[in-house]
């Protein structure tokens, strides 16, 4: 997995010193990566000859065969490549054939970004909030899960060990596999901090540093095509889907945001209780105010909905807490530059474009129409009875994807923040998903209902 020089990622690189590093790496093939509406990644391999018109943008698209993007009338878009993504990828180069990626935004034939590009929009969001002085970090901890392959190299629900929260190998089967996703991470330029197994058999959690919002959607597409990468070539099979087994814990996206002025985290206030500032608060309160609407986006698939019921950890109630992690919300106690915001509803089977899009407006609003919060919740809410939840108005998220997509209709500040094509878009096949599920019949009507009298 070397390669022939290292490179500092956290420069800004040139295009000539890209040329020198596609040089002197003897790197053969350019693969321009895009995500589509879906959060799916997708890609353009170009020899290295052609890396010039690459980064002249020069390089077309047929929009046309992307779900979420064009009509077969206008279908030329051209690949616009972020010369701060280039990364050599560890485990598509040996002694043979080296392979390097841009991540691109996608752009229409004028030049114009392209509103239907994940990327673009939430490039949008962003200059939305700097235009108020504000810049959005995020620390994503997205889990996963490992499971054997069959014979003929398929995936199949068996888990790749039986451990459990913090073990240790033996027992975590898992410990080197992860040990060489690390180690890939590292090389493309990722600051790890920490993994660990989780709490479900064969579930773990590798985490990252916090960066930017675009920065951090970017690693998280690209953490997840590496990890999903490395289990293969290594005979397993990485899985990002929610709830993958019936009976126990599903996995989760935890999203830990903080808004930066200046340099400065603007959610720490030595002053104030809990040293939290009033734009923490209020960006607390445009969570809560969104999140049921916005949940179609962070929780976009039908499976999303079976990790978030009462029971297995999941975080269902609209309420917050300092350490409370019953809560939607949690606010950890490191304060300082590292104060943060800990959303705990999202899973990594979102769009991560569309997920931070959608929470960077409801902060926005949260802040610039000082939303205050409900009082934070120290009860665990899980022990709470119904009339109990009721009594302290704890509301609940959409119990399936058709509520969520009912709910987000009703929210025009999370409209906004997908914009009008990307959210027609987006619900126009996540009703298709819902009907082909609405209709399908399933193992277990078999089982229950085919002998009834």
């Amino acid at each position: 997995m070397s390669t022939a020089c290292i490179i500092d990622y956290k420069k800004t690189l040139t295009k000539e010193e890209i040329k020198r590093i596609v040089e002197e790496n003897n790197i053969e093939f350019i693969k321009l990566e895009f995500c589509d509406i879906n959060g799916t990644m997708k890609n353009l391999s170009i020899p290295c000859e052609q890396l010039e018109s690459a980064m002249n943008n020069e390089i077309m698209l047929d929009g046309s065969s992307i779900k979420g993007f064009r009509s077969i009338e206008t279908s030329d878009m051209y690949f616009y490549p972020d010369l701060n993504t280039f990364a050599i990828i560890p485990w598509r180069s040996d002694d043979d054939v080296k392979v390097a990626r841009f991540i691109c935004d996608i752009h229409n034939a004028d030049g114009t970004p392209f509103e239907g590009c994940p990327r673009c929009n939430l490039k949008k969001m962003i200059a939305r909030a700097e235009k108020l002085g504000y810049t959005m970090n995020v620390g994503p901890e997205a889990e996963f899960f490992i499971f054997k392959q069959d014979e003929d190299g398929n995936a199949t629900i068996n888990t790749y060990d039986k451990a459990g929260y913090y073990s240790a190998a033996p027992v975590d089967k898992g410990e080197n596999l992860r040990r060489i996703m690390v180690k890939t991470l590292k090389e493309m330029g990722f600051e790890v901090e920490a993994s660990h197994h989780e709490v479900a058999r064969g579930q773990h959690e590798i985490d990252f540093k916090y960066a930017d919002a675009l920065t951090t959607a970017d690693n998280i597409m690209t953490f997840k095509y590496a990890v999903t990468a490395i289990a293969e070539q290594n005979g397993a099979v990485a899985s990002f889907m929610p709830k993958p087994i019936f009976g126990i814990n599903g996995s989760g996206m935890h999203c830990n945001v903080s808004l930066f002025k200046d340099g400065k985290n603007l959610f720490f206030d030595s002053e104030r209780t809990y040293q939290l500032s009033k734009e923490a608060l209020y960006s607390i309160g445009g969570l809560l105010k969104h999140v049921k609407s916005f949940t179609a986006i962070t929780n976009p698939i039908i499976n999303s909905y079976k990790r978030l019921v009462p029971g297995y950890e999941a975080p269902v109630y609209l309420a917050w807490s300092l350490a409370n992690r019953s809560a939607l919300i949690r606010v950890p106690a490191k304060r300082g530059n590292a104060t943060r915001v800990e959303l705990r509803s999202p899973d990594p089977s979102c769009n991560p474009y569309l997920a931070l899009a959608v929470i960077l407006g409801a902060i926005l609003d949260g802040v610039e129409n000082k939303i205050e919060p409900p009082l934070q919740i120290e009860e665990n809410i899980y022990q709470m009875t119904k009339k109990e939840r009721k009594r302290a108005k704890i509301d609940s998220l959409p119990a399936s994807l058709s509520e969520a997509l009912d709910l987000l209709d009703d929210d025009e500040i999370i409209k906004d923040a997908l914009g009008e094509h990307i959210y027609e878009e987006f619900v126009s096949a996540k009703e298709k998903e819902c009907d082909k599920f609405r209709t399908y019949v399933t193992p277990l009507e078999v089982d229950m209902y085919l002998n009834m009298q």
